[in-house]
């Protein structure tokens, strides 16, 4: 025997609260006898309870008959010793029912197993009462209860092997019932069906057990006859399993997911059940029979209970509303527990096992009406094919399955406890710290399991949004059935269907995209059927698949690329819808296929302003010593960019005003990313600095921000040497820079190029490239016309040096807004040259009324109306200050110098024409300044600006009427009728 003070210190290091107890039921009998045997006392200290096992320990002991074959068994066999030490030391209610049964001890000695169905069906219905099947189930659950509490059996088959044991239970029950009916009773077949998570084989160890009955008569016996029979049987079944005895209660048998519920008849016939599902089932019925199992009576008739309801539920998804439904049920299931208990249910609160198995099942019954694979009762299994078949992320799958099995596992623990009906985490540490250590948690095991749990549920309730929420269930719901998933016969109905114009080559995409077994592979056959409706609505459905095909092509192997578009229902139909619309924006994005990533957030659609734009490209350009390399830099952020405002406008989140701004802004980013480009460059090439400052200034659409996708960059070129410098060193200096930026800029590109059109220079093509400040005052101010000053209104600095964009500014400001307004004859000079860039400039056979730029009531003739008012009056209205058209045209209306509905018949046209060019590009991804006489085109157009399919015809008509009402305004106001 160990001394006093050395069993005291072996007590506490071993976990037991009470030590003095300890000791003195260690110092008497019964177990005086392992006091000094060391692997009991190690036993005995790994226990989840020390002081538990061992008080229950002595117990047993005591109840025993054959207590010295215990006693032998405790020392020599460390298998059973490991098992009854984990039972008692955690079980109160296993370790009071083996003390009054204790030869059940013996069920966890040798090499102990489960049984198995069969097994356990031939244990059970060897008992003929009440009394002998709830001590023979009790016999079976301790023997289960060891296996678990030593680790011996996972999750999953212990909840299987529960399902088991209550599936030989009812039988055992029916079994019983028969044996009470009287002996005139009608034969009839009987079959019990499985429901929830008895029907799923993951029941808990305290549970109610969902059931339906289904019956039958017995060859061609009256029905009515039978159905009574069959109703007797249930009835007495239940009561077999539910009713309190002096060996206490199995669990009840819960009938209430029958049809028509509690108030249905709890018996009926297979033909009966089949009209209630096909009639009247409410969305919920179905998603429980998902788990719908034969399980006890009459298995044959059982399976053809589920195969006949089988197609209602997988087709369940195509009702009106279905995902709503779902979605709302979960939230009512949460609104309904009780307040006091939210934060710690285990089963119903967030974050808890209802949000992963409503999650599961949703997905399940969206997307096995067209995949059998994902048709399991089970959620753990069901899991695990939707994360195989790419329903589900693997990362996602991973974290959902360990959270689910850790609850489950923490839900069992809790109910074996006290053998309750509980899913509420305890708060009491003395309850805290048994059902850590029986967990594997010593280090601290309160503060572990609650940190463990919690971090579970964090898990769970983010995936369970993220999946359960997740938009494109409802776009997968609405298909219909056949088109869920895609098989050759119906991808090429549906493509002809949608109006694909060649469903033979779409066919071959959709076969590249979907052929073998891959993970991306069952993805894109989950996404393309919804995708492929998406398309349809854009003008070129072909387009859009084909460049769907690319994009996969270029990203498909990356590791969020089809996450994105499963997940994110904005990024699938934003997508498809800028796939479909035309040529431009999927050009863009095949160049840079990861932009992709922004279509998912309305944020990442937002264009940038200039400024961190060209933060960006002069730190890239920094980075390069080679022009070339540092323009790439600049090029990819204008790729990005282009795609990003091109795609804001095709999805509708940027307004068609607002298109012009936001290009401009990537453009002076882009212009100045190429000339510090140039400037290192020029200076590395000579090895010496400029010698004179440089600046770009911005005309035309530039200067004025209204550029569209294939506007040039109209520039002037300035320069100012610095004191000291040779002006001619300077100035070829200061050319060398201009010409590599335009170098720099028209090198050969796959993308839309950004043309440097330098032609507003004074004398043209004539003159200089490049001039100082001294040499545009000399030019103005001696030569300049009035057409140029005309040009001037839209001068804005571009990049280069500040100090010589504002004096540049200062020099022309007097120019263009002159401080007499203008003479009657350049009123008249202007008037000439409007009518003469109208008769010469027009292309030859072009159609004036549907030519956007110089047509009547075009472009030209709103700009020209607005500068003009600009020459004559900003001298005294400084609200006419300005570069922007439209802005000219408002402060106009306010100043008195043009009627409101005068200005709303001008922007109208004029806004009109933006916008078609616009969509032209987009759609072609050329320029044009005429509406498509292509009719697809032409449509493709339509489409990009809202109208409906076939309404091309009244787009047209709606442009020329607009064009001409703007060239009334016209011609009343600028020529003075």
């Amino acid at each position: 025997m160990v001394g006093r003070e050395s069993w005291y210190s072996h007590l506490t290091r071993a976990g037991f609260q009470d030590v003095e107890a300890a000791a003195r039921q260690l110092a008497e009998p019964p177990l005086a006898p392992i006091a000094d045997d060391g692997a009991v006392r190690d036993a005995l200290a790994s226990a989840a309870d020390p002081d538990l096992a061992l008080s229950t320990l002595a117990r047993l002991l005591d109840a025993a008959p054959n207590a010295d074959e215990l006693l032998t068994a405790l020392r020599t066999d460390a298998a059973f010793r490991a098992r009854l030490v984990a039972v008692l030391g955690f079980s109160t209610a296993l370790g009071d029912h083996l003390v009054r049964r204790p030869e059940h001890w013996e069920e966890l000695a040798g090499d102990v197993t489960w049984p198995g169905l069969t097994d356990l069906r031939t244990r059970l219905q060897r008992t003929s009462t009440k009394d002998e099947l709830r001590v023979e189930y009790r016999r079976q659950l301790v023997r289960l209860a060891a296996l678990d509490l030593n680790d011996e059996l996972g999750v999953a088959p212990v909840s299987a092997a529960l399902a088991e044991l209550a599936a030989a239970t009812i039988d055992a029950a029916l079994q019983i019932a028969a044996g009470d009916l009287p002996s005139d009773a009608v034969p009839c077949r009987l079959a019990v069906i499985g429901m929830g998570k008895c029907g799923g084989a993951e029941l808990n160890y305290v549970s109610d057990v969902d059931v339906i009955f289904v019956a039958e008569p017995a060859g061609d016996g009256d029905e009515a006859a039978a159905l009574g029979t069959a109703t007797t049987l249930a009835n007495t079944a239940m009561r077999v399993c539910s009713d309190h005895t002096a060996e206490g209660t199995i669990w009840p048998v819960d009938a209430a997911l029958r049809p028509e519920g509690r108030a249905g008849p709890l018996v009926r016939t297979l033909a009966s059940h089949r009209a209630y599902y096909e009639n009247w089932a409410k969305t919920w019925e179905f998603q429980a029979l998902l788990k719908a199992r034969p399980i006890a009576g009459d298995l044959e008739l059982g399976e053809s209970f589920v195969r006949a309801v089988n197609p209602l539920v997988w087709h369940a998804a195509e009702r009106d509303g279905f995902v709503d439904d779902v979605q709302r049920m979960r939230r009512r299931v949460e609104d309904h527990v009780r307040p006091a208990e939210l934060d710690r249910q285990l089963k119903l609160g967030p974050g808890g096992l209802r949000d992963v198995e409503f999650a599961v099942q949703l997905l399940q019954l969206v997307h096995g009406r067209a995949d059998p694979s994902l048709r399991s009762g089970n959620t753990l299994e069901a899991l695990e094919r939707l994360t195989a078949g790419g329903y589900v992320g693997r990362n996602d799958g991973a974290l959902l399955d360990d959270a689910y099995r850790f609850l489950r596992t923490l839900e069992h623990r809790i109910q074996v406890r006290q053998l309750r009906r509980t899913h509420v985490v305890p708060r009491s540490d003395d309850v805290l710290r048994p059902l850590g250590r029986a967990l594997g948690l010593r280090r601290a095991p309160v503060e572990q399991l609650q940190e463990t749990w919690r971090r579970h549920a964090r898990e769970v309730r983010r995936l369970h949004e993220k999946l359960f929420y997740r938009p494109l269930l409802s776009a997968v719901a609405r298909l219909p059935g056949a088109e869920a998933r895609l098989t050759p016969e119906a991808a090429k109905a549906r493509l002809e269907a949608l109006g694909y114009l060649d469903p033979d080559g779409a066919l071959r995409h959709l076969d590249a995209l979907t052929r073998g077994v891959s993970r991306r592979a069952a993805i894109q056959r989950t996404l393309l059927p919804v995708l492929l409706g998406w398309f349809a609505d854009g003008p070129e459905p072909d387009a859009g698949l084909a460049g769907f095909r690319k994009v996969s092509d270029a990203l498909g192997t990356t590791h969020w690329y089809l996450r994105l578009l499963r997940d994110e229902r904005a990024a699938a139909e934003r997508m498809a819808t800028v796939l479909a619309s035309g040529r431009y924006a999927t050009e863009l994005l095949m160049r840079s296929p990861e932009a992709v990533a922004m279509l998912g957030e309305d944020s990442e659609m937002v264009p940038r302003a200039r400024a961190p734009l060209e933060s960006e490209v002069r730190a890239g350009v920094a980075r390069h010593d080679d022009p070339t390399a540092a323009i790439g830099v600049v090029r990819a952020m204008r790729r990005r960019e282009l795609f990003r405002i091109s795609a804001a406008a095709l999805t509708g989140l940027l307004p068609s005003e607002d298109v012009g701004e936001a290009v401009t802004a990537v453009s002076e980013a882009t212009v100045s990313g190429a000339l510090e480009a140039a400037v290192r460059a020029v200076e590395a090439e000579r090895g010496t600095r400029l010698g004179t400052r440089v600046a770009v200034i911005a005309m035309g659409r530039l200067g004025g921000r209204e550029m569209s996708y294939a506007s040039d960059a109209d520039v002037l070129f300035v320069h100012d040497p610095v004191t000291g410098a040779d002006e001619k060193e300077a100035t070829d200096n200061a050319l060398a820079v201009a010409n590599e930026v335009r170098r720099l800029l028209s090198l050969p590109s796959p993308e839309p190029a950004l043309t440097i059109d330098p032609n507003l220079r004074p004398e043209g093509r004539q003159g200089p490239l490049v001039r100082t400040l001294a040499s545009y005052e000399a030019y103005y101010r001696r030569w300049g016309q009035v057409w140029e000053n005309q040009a001037l209104l839209r001068a804005a600095p571009c990049c280069g040096d500040e100090g010589v964009t504002e004096r540049f500014m200062a020099m022309v400001d007097p120019l263009r807004w002159p401080s007499g307004g203008l003479s009657d004859a350049q009123i008249r000079e202007i008037r000439r040259i409007k009518a003469r860039v109208e008769s010469e400039r027009l292309p030859r056979g072009a159609d004036p009324s549907t030519h956007l730029k110089l047509g009547p009531g075009g472009l030209s003739d709103v700009e020209w109306l607005a500068q003009l008012l600009q020459l004559r009056f900003a001298h005294r209205e400084p609200s006419l200050r300005t570069t922007q058209t439209r802005a000219a045209l408002n402060s106009a209306v306010d100043a008195d110098l043009l009627r409101s509905a005068d200005r709303n018949a001008l922007l109208r046209s004029w806004d009109f024409a933006t916008s078609i060019r616009d969509a032209v590009v987009l759609v072609t991804a050329r320029p044009s300044d005429t509406l498509p006489s292509d009719v697809r085109t032409r449509a493709a157009v339509s489409r990009v600006l809202g109208y409906q399919p076939g309404e091309s015809a009244a787009m047209v008509d709606d442009y020329r009427r607009a064009a001409r009402r703007a060239r009334a305004v016209f011609e009343r106001v600028f020529y003075g009728e």
